[in-house]
């Protein structure tokens, strides 16, 4: 055929049909357009503009069937793709619509797009049959006797399947076309003039029907009319139409109805038997099933509703008679939809992985619906399980998106498995489910966390460098880069202050490792130079901005026994009262000298050793052993006082002079110990006095000074005594004197006021169990020489020191003075060590480095605690 398509293309397309609101785009094509043409110019009646079809995805999804369409990449045009064929895919629906959806991206939308595919006239009809032959018996038929034909069908729809009929010219037989609402075409051959068959026993006549298209195409039938004699009464139906329902889900075998026919002959005439045609659809014969004789009508067939709504049938009663006569009727059987497709539920497109910031309200998925059943069976309810955080919004008939209802955390859930549930209106329901994965993708929004804000940790002094001291450990749920955690110590975090009053970062004594979180020691701790470091330990994240977290480590040096104990010299003469105390000039050689008379009463002290130990609590508390000589000596040492004092009174029998050797160890493990040598040499109470108050005003010591003054003391001994005899009076007047001044010195009430750097507070012990060692700022309280001492031991607040210069301490020790020390009154506080008999131990411990430590309360006098 040759029909020229570009016009009609051209015209088709400038009358499409345009409907943008609702978003609905409709062309028009006729069917059996070459492949290639353009239908329409679909991205320029989107609105996009040129080069944003190909950059945004245009592309199309059709729904359920080939579309023979696409979408043009370059041009954003809507061509023809294949094979155009109206009736194979509409039938004889008519209009013939394609419903597509039309996506683009960036953003994500979606356009619906109707393409009614028109008909063209390119199917002639067609008769069941090339030939039909009809029997019709001669004089019995009168004129105007009908003889229903079956009339041609047209796979076309609308003015190309309209059929007109024409029959080959004869005398005897006339075309009758009966068009009505109920039965709608019904072809009759007529009888126009009674037969002869004497004349023509057969008629051979041409039965052409043509449709009305242009040009008109045309189907041929040859109708074989044989002329029988006699029986002259044909079979009648007791109705021409016989119309029933039956569900789509019978049994097949079910009776469907029974028709009857009468025929008013006689004997073999009136014998009947039944045929059955199907009139529509054609195709249809295996459906139904007559019985010959009873004219039951029986389903052999499934009937589908959604595939064949109405059957037409003819039913022909035929007679026994020579020539046979039938009677005709119809058979409607209209087929009743039940509820027997589920729907269908297909993702048209899906965006994965979804973000966890993605904002609410963002498209995840398009969805489409359907239900091949009609009315209430065929409305479908979706729902999204579960509820949250998804949703779906309806877009039009079917179309729906699943979109995002609530924020995500892929920390909590890292991926959804979403099921999207379809239910119809039948009774019962039947349902349908979809499943879709939907992850997460990460996004740096969790901060690193340390398992604790403060870490504490105990390390002892003399480490190793490079010895682990602790591992900290960060937790970021984040995953890949956003969850790796580097360490570091943060700047400017902390340090701690060293002795001298100076201060040192943190980061000069620990590092950490950047992946491990090892934290290691630079250098070996000192706990004689600093006991306590804080500081900052960051943690960050690799995302992007990177994140962070941060941790406070408390780290206490504990100490180690690794400082002897050292002896300080005799304490020198003293500023007046009120006067500021300087401290002791520092360790001395081990021999010392001190003077006592003979008949001195038992308890009175001859000399103090005094001895300081630079390590910490244990470590740091002395005690004093009388060495040599052993046994039940003349004379004894003060445990903790280190005071040394006669043991009985003495007599001349002990001599001119006692060499004793004094042993101060500390309590450490392993113990540490330092010896000093002491000469007392004994003499006559006035003699002695002469050579103590000698050493008074010619040294630093109150009847303690080192041996290599024991000879000069000597000399002057011997040039007293020969004055002695010239001077009695003079003599007897300094002894009286020095007795007096002893005794008030010896037995004189003392009051201690303690100058400190402020508020002492009670170090208790810390929360992991451990003594806390802080650090500490401890005062020597000094009285006369000879008196029993006493330590009184004072902790500054648990914190390190600031940065810069600190304020220069003393170690006030002067001999022989009231017992008051320059500075501000001591506030009232709980000591950290109680007076007791016996030294009783605080959980705290001992604090800072110092002289003798804490002796029997009682003991009258007053002891020097020495700066840290």
């Amino acid at each position: 055929m040759g029909v020229c398509w570009g016009p009609v293309v051209r015209v088709l397309v400038l009358q499409a049909a345009w409907a943008l609101g609702g978003g609905q785009v409709r062309y028009s094509v006729p069917e059996e357009a070459k492949a290639g043409t353009v239908v329409g110019r679909l991205a320029q009646d989107l609105g996009l503009e040129a080069g944003e079809p190909e950059a945004r995805r245009l592309r199309l999804v059709a729904q359920g069937r080939r579309a023979s369409v696409e979408v043009s990449g370059a041009s954003g045009a809507l061509v023809v793709s294949s094979r155009l064929d109206r009736e194979e895919l509409c039938g004889k629906s008519a209009p013939c619509a394609l419903r597509l959806e039309v996506l683009v991206e960036r953003p994500l939308r979606v356009f619906h797009v109707e393409l009614e595919v028109t008909d063209i006239n390119d199917n002639a009809p067609l008769f069941p049959a090339a030939r039909k032959n009809l029997s019709i018996a001669e004089f019995t038929t009168l004129p105007g006797s009908r003889f229903p034909l079956e009339g041609a069908s047209d796979a076309d729809v609308g003015a190309n399947a309209q059929l007109s009929y024409t029959l080959s010219p004869s005398e005897h037989f006339r075309l009758d076309l009966q068009k009505t609402e109920e039965d709608g075409e019904s072809l009759f051959l007529v009888l126009a003039q009674p037969l002869d068959r004497e004349t023509m026993p057969v008629h051979r006549l041409v039965l052409t029907a043509s449709d009305g298209g242009r040009p008109s195409l045309t189907g041929t039938m040859e109708l074989a009319i044989s002329v029988l004699d006699v029986n002259d009464n044909v079979p009648q139906f007791n109705q021409s139409v016989y119309k029933v329902q039956l569900p789509e889900n019978t049994d097949g075998g079910t009776l469907v109805i029974r028709v009857n026919a009468t025929d008013l002959d006689e004997g073999t005439n009136r014998n009947i038997s039944y045929s059955l045609q199907h009139l529509f659809p054609q195709d249809g014969r295996a459906v139904f099933g007559i019985d010959g004789k009873s004219g039951e009508i029986h389903l052999r067939g499934e009937l589908d509703f959604e595939d064949v709504g109405l059957y037409r049938l003819q039913v022909d009663a035929a007679d026994q008679g020579n020539p046979p006569l039938s009677g005709h009727c119809k058979v409607v059987v209209e087929v009743l939809d039940v509820n027997d497709n589920a729907p269908e539920v297909w993702v048209t497109s899906l965006s994965v992985p979804v973000p966890e910031d993605a904002a609410v309200g963002t498209v995840v998925a398009l969805l489409s619906v359907s239900d091949r059943d009609s009315g209430a069976n065929g409305r479908v309810r979706c729902a999204v399980r579960p509820a949250a955080p998804f949703g779906l919004v309806a877009r039009l008939a079917g179309s729906y998106s699943l979109v995002l209802r609530e924020a995500l955390d892929r920390e909590r859930v890292a991926e959804y498995e979403v099921e999207v549930r379809a239910e119809d209106g039948g009774a019962p329901p039947l349902r349908a489910s979809r499943g879709l994965r939907v992850p997460v993708s990460d996004v740096n929004d969790n901060a690193p966390a340390f398992a604790q804000a403060v870490y504490t940790v105990l390390a002892r002094e003399n480490n190793a460098a490079g010895a682990e001291l602790a591992r900290l450990w960060a937790r970021d749920p984040d995953e890949a880069g956003n969850g790796r955690v580097s360490y570091s110590v943060a700047e400017g975090g902390g340090g701690g202050a060293v002795a001298g009053g100076g201060w040192r970062p943190a980061s000069s004594y620990v590092s950490v490792d950047a992946e491990s979180g090892r934290l290691w020691a630079l250098q070996p701790l000192d706990y004689e130079e600093v006991q306590v470091l804080q500081f900052e330990v960051r943690a960050v994240d690799a995302g992007e901005p990177p994140l962070c977290g941060n941790a406070t480590v408390q780290l206490f040096v504990v100490d180690e026994n690794d400082n002897a104990p050292a002896l300080l010299a005799p304490a020198g003469v003293g500023p007046e009262p009120g006067a500021a105390v300087s401290a002791a000039s520092g360790p001395v050689s081990g021999a010392l000298w001190a003077w006592a008379a003979w008949g001195a009463p038992a308890g009175q002290v001859v000399a103090k050793i005094r001895a300081v130990d630079a390590d910490s609590g244990y470590n740091a508390w002395l005690r004093y052993e009388l060495w040599e000589p052993r046994g039940k000596g003349p004379f004894r040492v003060g445990l903790y006082s280190g005071e040394v004092s006669t043991a009985r009174a003495l007599e001349e029998a002990d001599g001119p002079r006692q060499r004793l050797v004094i042993v101060v160890r500390d309590h450490g493990e392993p113990a540490r110990s330092a010896t000093a040598t002491l000469s007392v040499s004994l003499g006559e109470a006035a003699e002695a006095a002469l050579a103590a108050a000698g050493s008074s005003s010619s040294s630093p010591g109150a009847g303690l000074r080192p041996a290599a003054g024991a000879e000069a003391g000597a000399a002057a001994a011997a040039s007293t005594n020969v004055w002695l005899v010239v001077a009695i009076c003079a003599v007897s007047s300094l002894f009286l004197l020095a007795v007096v001044l002893y005794g008030a010195s010896r037995w004189a009430p003392r009051a201690a006021v303690l100058s400190g750097p402020g508020p002492a507070t009670l170090v208790c012990a810390s929360e992991v169990g451990s003594w806390s060692y802080s650090q500490r700022q401890s005062r020597s309280l000094c009285v006369a020489d000879g008196a029993g001492k006493s330590d009184l031991m004072v902790f500054s607040p648990n914190f390190p020191a600031p940065p810069g210069p600190a304020a220069k301490e003393t170690q006030p020790e002067p001999p022989a003075l009231p017992d008051t020390v320059s500075g501000p009154p001591f506030p009232a506080s709980r000591p950290c060590l109680p007076p007791h008999p016996r030294p009783s131990f605080s959980p705290w411990g001992w604090g800072g480095a110092g002289g003798s430590r804490a002796e029997p309360a009682g003991r009258a006098g007053g002891g020097c605690l020495a700066g840290a």
